[in-house]
């Protein structure tokens, strides 16, 4: 009998205009945790999709070998019989479910159509358990933030007879405390007989838990390597990734820090459907040609800090000042402060950044369409040049303008993404998890245009869940822990063990009065 789990044998997959994959051929041990690298758009997430009958036998050449036995998927269904199970890097929950709802749907227990609620809840408990997750079970989806809608997504594949696990950028939006127990949770996996393939950016996570590599570049095997025997570096992977030598992950910046752009004094936001305050009392600032980086745990009040100042599109009771080159201002709605020249760039691009039924041209110049007004239409011709000068200088690999958005990989919609909100000519710019999901050729990409936008003026804050990003890219960093400002760190004294120091000496301190008090 084979060694190997999977094989997949000279596969092709054709889309219009594009080869997505040319002759792939892969092998996957029983039992080990197998890596798939490469750039955006190399063919890592199409290559999985043809694997579990997203893409179904008759749209592809090659052959696919599970478990000695050769299968031909229709669809999803057919594969998760076999016990393959595949989590999306773009979330496929339903938002107004909840989070017991959303893991059983279709394989709900019931007896003669009638669902056992009781046994489900109790079901749900122990699997968001396993995967290091506190929620109530009737928790609706949409009320819990993407890293622990991904949580929920890997609950979901195990309350199912899986042997084959395949994670797409499973820790992307996660921080690096829940980044490492889920981590921890694959490798308990492995230990219980299950075998995984992930694929991530996160090149130190790819190091720290997998026994073999494949590298894909546009569309081919580079090579395939044992983690041990082969002595792989970071620095390999990366050069047979991009086909080149990166030697500095951010790219210099000098910064030419300007006068006070935007200041937020005493803000106060609580949560929209329950009765506890979200943020307290924050101060923060940033200045012209500056970026300012925010660090937390997930859940901290990061995203909700920034929505709530961008329009006051989260939460509800907000009190505090604002202030714009000076001037006190109060957003009443998202459009209020496009208008003043604020832009958000959302973590959660699938549901809250992008009309995905929509083109790249339509989805760039959507939140300006007032820029190309001609008379009582649209200058159509202005604003093909527009969006293709922005596919130009954001590299987004695409067949042309007029391709929807949800047929693009995941790095080239965070793109898009970052297009529409440069489309606003913005003065300050704010971005929640801008490289999420992107590779590390793809990240320098996206460091250079921040640095351009802080060089031309523009104030820059950056949100993010890695820790050696917001240090790399940042002039000073803030540090929420429970909704508060718990340190501002300047360029020369920030460190990963700095940020963690006041994240969890804050935890402490909160979890000594929560036992005097009791």
């Amino acid at each position: 009998m084979s060694d190997y789990i999977l094989e997949m044998k000279n596969i092709v997959k054709i889309f219009p205009g594009v080869k997505a994959l040319d002759n792939v051929n892969i092998q996957v041990k029983s039992g080990e945790i197998h890596a798939l690298v490469g750039e955006n758009g190399a063919g890592k997430s199409t290559l999985m999709k043809v694997l579990s009958g997203v893409y179904p036998h008759g749209t592809y050449e090659g052959k696919i070998f599970f478990n000695g036995e050769e299968c031909l998927f229709k669809n999803i269904k057919d594969s998760e019989s076999k016990g393959i199970g595949i989590i999306h890097q773009e979330l496929a929950l339903v938002m107004y479910l909840s989070i017991a709802e959303n893991i059983f749907l279709g394989n709900e227990n019931a007896k003669r159509g009638i669902i056992n609620w009781d046994e489900t809840n109790r079901k749900t408990i122990d699997l968001l358990k396993r995967v290091g997750l506190s929620e109530d079970p009737t928790n609706l989806i949409k009320n819990i933030g993407v890293g622990k809608q991904q949580l929920v997504e890997i609950a979901k594949a195990l309350s199912k007879d899986i042997k084959l696990l395949i994670l797409d950028e499973p820790t992307s939006a996660l921080n690096d405390e829940d980044s490492q127990n889920l981590l921890n949770l694959i490798v308990e996996l492995k230990e219980h007989g299950v075998t995984s393939i992930i694929i991530s950016h996160k090149l130190k996570e790819v190091e720290a838990i997998s026994d073999s590599i494949t590298i894909i570049r546009d569309g081919e095997v580079i090579e395939s390597l044992d983690m041990k025997k082969d002595h792989v570096t970071e620095d390999r992977i990366i050069k047979s990734m991009v086909g080149r030598e990166l030697t500095n992950l951010f790219p210099e910046r000098k910064a030419k820090i300007g006068d006070m752009m935007l200041e937020v004094k005493n803000w106060n936001v609580d949560h929209p459907m329950y009765d506890r305050k979200i943020l307290k009392d924050v101060h923060i600032n940033v200045r012209a040609g500056e970026v300012v980086g925010i660090a937390g745990l997930m859940g901290a009040g990061r995203t909700e800090l920034a929505r709530s100042m961008f329009g006051k599109s989260y939460g509800k009771n907000i009190t505090g000042e604002m202030y714009l080159k000076g001037k006190k201002v109060n957003f009443k709605d998202i459009p209020d402060a496009i208008k003043h020249g604020l832009a958000y760039v959302t973590e959660d691009r699938k549901n809250l950044g992008l009309v995905l039924i929509n083109d790249i041209k339509r989805n760039v110049t959507l939140s300006n369409l007032k820029k190309l007004k001609k008379n009582l239409t649209i200058d159509e011709n202005k604003e093909i040049v527009e969006v293709e000068k922005h596919v130009k200088s954001m590299n987004i690999k695409c067949s042309s303008i007029q391709q929807f958005t949800r047929d693009l990989s995941g790095g080239n919609q965070q793109k898009v993404v970052l297009s529409k909100w440069m489309f606003t000519d913005p003065e300050v710019l704010i971005l929640d998890e801008p490289t999420r999901g992107i590779d590390v050729g793809a990240k320098y990409e996206i460091y250079t245009i921040i640095n351009e936008l802080a060089q031309a003026g523009k104030a820059v804050i950056v949100i993010s869940s890695e820790l050696p990003e917001i240090i790399g890219m940042s002039d000073r960093v803030y540090v929420v822990s429970e909704g508060e400002i718990t340190a501002e760190l300047t360029k020369d004294n920030v460190s990963q063990e700095e940020i963690m120091k006041h994240i969890v000496s804050v935890r402490k301190e909160g979890n000594q009065h929560a036992k005097s008090t009791n």
